[in-house]
């Protein structure tokens, strides 16, 4: 047998293995256990949560509304840890904001989930007169980190949100670029480092949205007090509405 006529042998040979191999990769399947399926269950939501409702609320046809998420040492089976600090603590001692605030209750042990969130709201927006495009979320520390997340969870929902001595994932702030955001956060922060809060903002203005960061030169972790009791947050909070992504920025993004 000549060196030609061995070279076309080994071609053809080649050849039907690729064939073989070709057909079973390609062709019928082998018999497997693995099958399609299909879960369908409804998830429970429970939470405690605080509620406050403007005075003469039955006046008005429809209200703003501010969710307040409290930071790791509130949570708990307990609602006046709730009152400790922010809005809640302020409503306790004699407060009347012109709007609904809504303080839920983190269980112990766990972060705030933003699908419970969701729910939440939902539920909120059902049963009381709330305004849709004047929907606000803000927290501080664990709440400040629940208020980033939430935003890139429900981008189309909030008008604005008022994240303090928090932070997030700067990748999902495309999602939500165009919500307003005005942080808060302590230099001396040893808790949560300012950084948290910086990278996000710079981010945000990155991706050409409207964030500002407040930076208190000489507060620690406890930079939500003085944020708090200062009026002109609730007044800049008040002023935004609600600016749903359009079709083609959702596809982008």
């Amino acid at each position: 047998m000549n060196q030609s006529m061995m070279l076309c042998l080994l071609l053809v040979s080649f050849c039907c293995w690729g064939m073989v191999h070709s057909s079973a990769a390609y062709g019928e399947e082998k018999p497997t256990n693995q099958k399609e399926e299909n879960l369908d269950v409804t998830i429970k939501v429970q939470m405690k949560y605080l509620l406050t409702l403007p005075k003469n609320y039955e006046k008005q046809e429809k209200w703003p509304l501010v969710l307040f998420l409290h930071g790791a040492g509130e949570r708990g089976d307990n609602l006046d840890l709730v009152k400790i600090h922010g809005p809640p603590m302020l409503v306790s001692k004699g407060e009347n904001f012109p709007f609904i605030l809504v303080s839920p209750q983190c269980r112990e042990n766990v972060w705030w989930q933003s699908v419970e969130l969701t729910a939440l709201l939902d539920e909120i927006e059902k049963k009381y007169h709330v305004d849709k495009d004047r929907i606000y979320v803000t927290g501080l520390s664990m709440g400040g980190f629940g208020s980033w997340a939430l935003a890139a969870y429900t981008p189309d929902r909030f008008a604005a949100i008022v994240p303090i001595c928090g932070g997030g994932e700067t990748y999902k702030v495309k999602r939500f670029s165009h919500v307003p955001v005005w942080a808060f956060h302590g230099a001396k922060d040893r808790g949560v480092p300012l950084e948290r809060s910086q990278e996000m903002v710079d981010e945000m203005i990155r991706q050409k949205g409207n964030a500002k960061l407040t930076i208190y030169p000489n507060a620690g972790h406890n930079s939500w007090t003085k944020t708090y009791d200062n009026p002109k947050l609730y007044e800049w909070l008040l002023q935004q509405k609600r600016h749903p992504r359009n079709k083609e920025t959702k596809e982008k993004k």
